[in-house]
Protein backbone atom coordinates (compact mmCIF):
# COMPACT_ATOMS: atom_id res chain seq x y z
CA UNK A 1 0.00 0.00 0.00
CA UNK A 2 1.16 3.32 -0.53
CA UNK A 3 1.42 6.08 2.04
CA UNK A 4 -1.92 7.57 2.05
CA UNK A 5 -3.26 4.15 2.71
CA UNK A 6 -0.76 3.04 4.93
CA UNK A 7 -2.14 6.61 7.31
CA UNK A 8 -5.68 5.62 6.47
CA UNK A 9 -4.63 2.38 7.93
CA UNK A 10 -3.10 3.31 11.18
CA UNK A 11 -5.94 5.85 11.34
CA UNK A 12 -8.91 2.82 11.58
CA UNK A 13 -6.81 0.54 13.80
CA UNK A 14 -5.98 3.35 16.19
CA UNK A 15 -10.10 4.21 16.80
CA UNK A 16 -10.76 0.60 16.75
CA UNK A 17 -8.63 0.81 20.25
CA UNK A 18 -9.45 3.96 21.52
CA UNK A 19 -10.96 4.49 24.73
CA UNK A 20 -12.01 7.21 27.00
CA UNK A 21 -13.58 9.64 24.05
CA UNK A 22 -10.46 9.51 22.48
CA UNK A 23 -10.10 9.61 18.85
CA UNK A 24 -7.34 9.44 16.27
CA UNK A 25 -7.92 11.50 13.23
CA UNK A 26 -5.44 12.25 10.32
CA UNK A 27 -3.46 15.67 10.51
CA UNK A 28 -1.42 17.33 7.45
CA UNK A 29 0.65 20.61 8.43
CA UNK A 30 3.53 22.38 6.77
CA UNK A 31 6.89 21.55 8.11
CA UNK A 32 10.23 23.39 7.49
CA UNK A 33 11.66 24.15 3.48
CA UNK A 34 7.61 24.02 2.78
CA UNK A 35 7.11 20.09 3.30
CA UNK A 36 4.16 19.24 4.43
CA UNK A 37 3.81 16.37 6.85
CA UNK A 38 0.76 13.71 7.43
CA UNK A 39 0.17 12.20 10.99
CA UNK A 40 -2.14 10.87 13.37
CA UNK A 41 -3.94 13.02 15.81
CA UNK A 42 -5.09 11.84 18.90
CA UNK A 43 -8.25 13.99 19.80
CA UNK A 44 -10.41 14.04 23.09
CA UNK A 45 -13.52 16.20 24.17
CA UNK A 46 -12.39 19.50 26.03
CA UNK A 47 -8.93 19.30 24.83
CA UNK A 48 -7.73 22.96 23.07
CA UNK A 49 -4.35 20.80 22.17
CA UNK A 50 -3.88 17.06 20.88
CA UNK A 51 -0.31 15.21 20.51
CA UNK A 52 0.35 14.41 16.89
CA UNK A 53 2.18 11.19 15.97
CA UNK A 54 3.93 11.36 12.70
CA UNK A 55 3.67 8.16 10.42
CA UNK A 56 7.35 8.75 7.88
CA UNK A 57 9.60 6.18 10.14
CA UNK A 58 6.81 3.98 11.01
CA UNK A 59 5.84 3.79 7.29
CA UNK A 60 9.60 2.51 6.56
CA UNK A 61 8.97 -0.16 8.89
CA UNK A 62 5.80 -1.28 7.32
CA UNK A 63 7.99 -1.46 4.13
CA UNK A 64 10.74 -3.43 5.86
CA UNK A 65 8.44 -5.85 6.52
CA UNK A 66 7.00 -5.17 9.96
CA UNK A 67 2.98 -5.95 10.50
CA UNK A 68 0.37 -3.72 11.24
CA UNK A 69 -0.72 -4.43 14.44
CA UNK A 70 3.23 -4.28 15.48
CA UNK A 71 3.25 -1.35 14.43
CA UNK A 72 -0.02 0.49 15.66
CA UNK A 73 1.16 -0.91 19.16
CA UNK A 74 4.23 1.11 19.16
CA UNK A 75 2.24 4.17 18.32
CA UNK A 76 -0.23 3.51 20.78
CA UNK A 77 3.03 2.76 23.31
CA UNK A 78 4.60 6.58 22.15
CA UNK A 79 1.38 8.42 22.72
CA UNK A 80 1.33 6.64 26.70
CA UNK A 81 5.24 7.55 26.79
CA UNK A 82 5.02 11.20 25.27
CA UNK A 83 2.18 12.31 27.91
CA UNK A 84 4.07 10.50 31.05
CA UNK A 85 6.77 13.02 30.45
CA UNK A 86 4.37 15.44 31.09
CA UNK A 87 3.31 15.19 35.08
CA UNK A 88 -0.21 16.84 33.95
CA UNK A 89 -0.45 15.21 30.80
CA UNK A 90 -1.31 17.25 27.65
CA UNK A 91 -3.66 19.34 29.89
CA UNK A 92 -0.79 20.99 30.61
CA UNK A 93 0.17 22.39 26.92
CA UNK A 94 -3.04 24.81 27.78
CA UNK A 95 -1.31 26.77 30.14
CA UNK A 96 2.23 28.91 29.67
CA UNK A 97 2.92 28.83 32.81
CA UNK A 98 3.02 24.52 33.25
CA UNK A 99 5.56 24.92 30.20
CA UNK A 100 7.55 28.45 30.09
CA UNK A 101 10.32 25.81 31.39
CA UNK A 102 10.43 23.36 28.07
CA UNK A 103 10.40 26.54 25.15
CA UNK A 104 13.41 26.35 23.46
CA UNK A 105 14.68 27.76 19.78
CA UNK A 106 16.15 26.30 16.31
CA UNK A 107 16.94 27.46 13.39
CA UNK A 108 15.02 27.64 10.07
CA UNK A 109 16.08 28.96 6.62
CA UNK A 110 14.02 32.04 5.73
CA UNK A 111 13.60 32.46 1.81
CA UNK A 112 12.40 28.32 1.54
CA UNK A 113 9.77 28.98 5.12
CA UNK A 114 8.24 31.77 4.33
CA UNK A 115 4.65 30.68 4.23
CA UNK A 116 5.68 28.93 7.49
CA UNK A 117 6.96 32.17 8.86
CA UNK A 118 3.03 34.10 8.60
CA UNK A 119 2.14 30.86 11.09
CA UNK A 120 4.73 30.83 13.83
CA UNK A 121 7.00 33.67 16.15
CA UNK A 122 10.39 34.14 14.79
CA UNK A 123 13.33 36.28 14.50
CA UNK A 124 15.76 37.02 12.47
CA UNK A 125 19.52 35.70 12.35
CA UNK A 126 21.34 36.41 9.35
CA UNK A 127 19.31 34.54 6.33
CA UNK A 128 17.86 31.96 8.48
CA UNK A 129 15.46 32.17 11.07
CA UNK A 130 15.28 31.28 14.83
CA UNK A 131 11.68 29.70 15.87
CA UNK A 132 10.77 28.01 18.54
CA UNK A 133 9.23 24.93 20.34
CA UNK A 134 8.09 22.88 23.08
CA UNK A 135 10.41 19.95 24.03
CA UNK A 136 7.43 17.64 25.47
CA UNK A 137 10.07 14.69 26.52
CA UNK A 138 13.23 12.51 25.61
CA UNK A 139 12.68 9.21 24.53
CA UNK A 140 14.54 6.21 23.10
CA UNK A 141 13.66 6.66 19.82
CA UNK A 142 13.50 10.49 19.80
CA UNK A 143 12.12 14.04 21.19
CA UNK A 144 8.71 14.77 21.46
CA UNK A 145 8.21 18.51 20.79
CA UNK A 146 5.75 20.68 19.63
CA UNK A 147 6.31 24.24 17.38
CA UNK A 148 4.78 27.07 18.62
CA UNK A 149 2.68 28.71 16.53
CA UNK A 150 0.61 32.37 16.46
CA UNK A 151 -2.56 30.52 17.50
CA UNK A 152 -0.68 29.23 20.64
CA UNK A 153 0.50 32.85 21.78
CA UNK A 154 -3.40 33.28 21.79
CA UNK A 155 -4.44 30.57 23.78
CA UNK A 156 -2.02 31.20 26.27
CA UNK A 157 -2.72 34.93 25.71
CA UNK A 158 0.83 36.00 25.73
CA UNK A 159 3.49 37.67 23.88
CA UNK A 160 5.94 37.01 21.38
CA UNK A 161 8.58 38.45 23.91
CA UNK A 162 7.44 36.11 26.37
CA UNK A 163 8.17 33.09 24.22
CA UNK A 164 11.71 34.76 23.22
CA UNK A 165 12.75 35.04 26.67
CA UNK A 166 11.46 31.75 27.53
CA UNK A 167 13.50 30.10 25.26
CA UNK A 168 16.78 32.27 25.46
CA UNK A 169 16.73 31.06 29.32
CA UNK A 170 16.01 27.23 28.76
CA UNK A 171 17.91 26.45 25.60
CA UNK A 172 21.52 26.36 27.28
CA UNK A 173 21.02 23.79 29.96
CA UNK A 174 17.80 21.63 28.32
CA UNK A 175 19.81 21.76 25.51
CA UNK A 176 23.72 22.17 25.68
CA UNK A 177 26.26 23.02 23.06
CA UNK A 178 28.41 20.08 22.59
CA UNK A 179 32.05 20.09 20.11
CA UNK A 180 32.89 16.77 19.25
CA UNK A 181 35.70 16.21 16.49
CA UNK A 182 34.82 14.83 12.70
CA UNK A 183 36.62 11.23 13.89
CA UNK A 184 34.91 10.87 17.01
CA UNK A 185 31.35 11.99 15.46
CA UNK A 186 32.30 9.19 12.93
CA UNK A 187 33.02 6.74 15.56
CA UNK A 188 29.82 7.56 16.93
CA UNK A 189 28.17 6.54 14.02
CA UNK A 190 30.07 3.32 13.48
CA UNK A 191 29.73 2.65 17.08
CA UNK A 192 26.03 4.05 18.45
CA UNK A 193 26.52 1.82 21.70
CA UNK A 194 30.17 4.22 22.54
CA UNK A 195 28.50 7.77 22.25
CA UNK A 196 27.98 8.16 26.13
CA UNK A 197 32.02 8.03 25.71
CA UNK A 198 32.43 10.86 23.52
CA UNK A 199 34.35 14.37 24.59
CA UNK A 200 32.58 17.67 25.07
CA UNK A 201 35.25 20.22 23.77
CA UNK A 202 33.61 23.24 25.09
CA UNK A 203 33.69 22.02 28.59
CA UNK A 204 37.47 21.65 28.49
CA UNK A 205 37.59 25.29 26.32
CA UNK A 206 41.34 26.99 25.51
CA UNK A 207 42.48 23.93 26.98
CA UNK A 208 41.86 21.69 24.14
CA UNK A 209 45.66 21.32 22.06
CA UNK A 210 44.62 22.69 18.37
CA UNK A 211 47.77 20.72 17.66
CA UNK A 212 46.87 17.24 19.28
CA UNK A 213 43.92 17.66 16.91
CA UNK A 214 46.47 18.09 13.95
CA UNK A 215 48.81 15.53 14.57
CA UNK A 216 46.34 12.86 14.33
CA UNK A 217 44.59 14.34 11.46
CA UNK A 218 41.72 15.49 12.51
CA UNK A 219 41.26 19.60 11.88
CA UNK A 220 37.40 19.77 11.14
CA UNK A 221 34.79 19.58 14.40
CA UNK A 222 30.92 19.03 14.69
CA UNK A 223 28.82 21.59 16.60
CA UNK A 224 25.44 20.53 17.60
CA UNK A 225 23.85 19.76 20.95
CA UNK A 226 23.92 16.42 23.03
CA UNK A 227 20.60 15.36 21.40
CA UNK A 228 21.97 16.06 17.83
CA UNK A 229 18.58 17.47 17.72
CA UNK A 230 17.92 20.60 15.87
CA UNK A 231 21.67 21.16 17.27
CA UNK A 232 22.60 23.61 14.38
CA UNK A 233 20.83 26.44 16.51
CA UNK A 234 23.89 26.22 18.85
CA UNK A 235 25.89 28.68 16.86
CA UNK A 236 23.29 31.32 18.55
CA UNK A 237 24.17 30.44 21.98
CA UNK A 238 25.76 32.77 23.87
CA UNK A 239 29.90 32.93 24.25
CA UNK A 240 29.16 29.13 21.95
CA UNK A 241 31.28 30.41 18.73
CA UNK A 242 33.58 32.50 20.67
CA UNK A 243 34.68 29.26 22.43
CA UNK A 244 34.71 27.73 19.56
CA UNK A 245 37.38 30.08 17.95
CA UNK A 246 39.75 29.83 21.13
CA UNK A 247 39.42 25.96 20.49
CA UNK A 248 40.60 26.41 17.01
CA UNK A 249 42.86 29.04 17.33
CA UNK A 250 42.00 31.02 14.34
CA UNK A 251 38.96 32.29 12.30
CA UNK A 252 36.81 29.18 11.17
CA UNK A 253 34.14 28.56 8.51
CA UNK A 254 30.71 27.49 9.28
CA UNK A 255 29.22 24.42 7.39
CA UNK A 256 25.15 24.05 7.59
CA UNK A 257 25.51 20.08 7.61
CA UNK A 258 21.77 19.88 8.70
CA UNK A 259 19.37 21.57 10.94
CA UNK A 260 21.03 19.45 13.26
CA UNK A 261 24.34 20.44 13.38
CA UNK A 262 27.20 22.45 11.90
CA UNK A 263 30.29 21.54 10.62
CA UNK A 264 33.90 23.80 11.84
CA UNK A 265 36.56 24.06 9.92
CA UNK A 266 39.37 26.36 10.62
CA UNK A 267 40.01 28.98 7.97
CA UNK A 268 43.92 27.30 7.33
CA UNK A 269 41.91 24.68 6.19
CA UNK A 270 39.31 26.10 4.11
CA UNK A 271 38.42 26.50 0.44
CA UNK A 272 37.29 29.65 -1.36
CA UNK A 273 33.95 30.88 -0.54
CA UNK A 274 32.06 29.37 -3.75
CA UNK A 275 33.82 26.17 -3.29
CA UNK A 276 32.57 25.33 0.47
CA UNK A 277 28.83 26.76 -0.84
CA UNK A 278 28.83 24.25 -3.86
CA UNK A 279 29.98 21.32 -1.21
CA UNK A 280 27.30 22.45 1.31
CA UNK A 281 24.68 22.58 -1.83
CA UNK A 282 25.80 19.26 -3.08
CA UNK A 283 25.72 17.66 0.42
CA UNK A 284 22.31 18.99 0.86
CA UNK A 285 20.94 17.86 -2.57
CA UNK A 286 22.17 14.30 -2.38
CA UNK A 287 22.69 13.37 1.82
CA UNK A 288 19.80 15.38 3.74
CA UNK A 289 16.40 15.51 3.62
CA UNK A 290 14.31 18.34 2.71
CA UNK A 291 12.82 19.09 5.43
CA UNK A 292 16.75 18.93 7.36
CA UNK A 293 18.26 21.60 5.21
CA UNK A 294 19.63 24.47 6.86
CA UNK A 295 21.10 26.72 4.50
CA UNK A 296 23.15 26.09 0.62
CA UNK A 297 26.40 28.13 1.49
CA UNK A 298 29.23 28.67 4.00
CA UNK A 299 29.33 31.25 6.84
CA UNK A 300 32.10 32.70 8.30
CA UNK A 301 33.34 33.79 12.73
CA UNK A 302 35.65 36.49 12.78
CA UNK A 303 37.34 35.74 15.99
CA UNK A 304 38.17 39.94 16.29
CA UNK A 305 34.64 41.24 15.68
CA UNK A 306 32.91 37.63 17.55
CA UNK A 307 30.82 38.13 14.61
CA UNK A 308 29.34 35.18 12.67
CA UNK A 309 29.19 36.92 8.51
CA UNK A 310 27.58 35.65 5.20
CA UNK A 311 30.77 35.57 3.07
CA UNK A 312 33.91 35.99 3.19
CA UNK A 313 35.66 36.36 0.06
CA UNK A 314 39.80 35.43 0.17
CA UNK A 315 40.02 31.68 1.94
CA UNK A 316 36.07 31.30 2.57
Amino acid sequence: MNYQEFASAVEKRMNHKMKGGMKANLYRTLRNNGTERMGIMMEAAGRNMSPTIYLEEFYVRYQKGETMDDIVKDIERFCHEAEAQMPEGIGMLERFGQIRDKIVFKLINTSQNQDLLQEIPSMPFLDLSIVFYVLLGIHSKGTATMLIRNEHLKLWDVKAEDVIKAAEQNVSHLLPAELTTMRQTMDDLLCPSEKGGRRNLLERGASTSKSDQEDEGDFMYVLSNQLRSFGAASIVYPHVLEMVGKIVGEDFCVLPSSVHEVIIVPESYSLEQKEMDEMVTEINATQVADEEVLSNHAYFYERAAKKLILQKYVNC
